[in-house]
């Protein structure tokens, strides 16, 4: 297994907090796909993030979170 860093950014459709931040995950050695990548960001850090922002009893959905990957590489930290 290697370890991976991700610097993103998330979007979310109505709230205007943007999440700036990196995503550190471990896959088998080999090519990265951002798409796979993007929903984990989504369901693992984003989706949280929106929630802890979010006014009570206001309904966080994935499908309004977009995420964008700046850069991805292999992490030895």
């Amino acid at each position: 297994m290697t370890t991976y860093i991700a610097q993103f950014t998330a979007e979310h459709r109505l709230l205007k907090t943007i999440q700036n931040s990196i995503f550190i995950w471990r896959q088998e050695s080999g090519e990265i796909d951002t798409t796979l990548l993007a929903n984990k960001i989504k369901r693992e850090s984003a989706l949280h993030f929106y929630n802890l922002i979010a006014k009570e009893g206001e309904e966080i959905v994935g499908d309004d979170i977009s995420i964008h990957i700046f850069k991805a590489m292999p992490f030895a930290g």
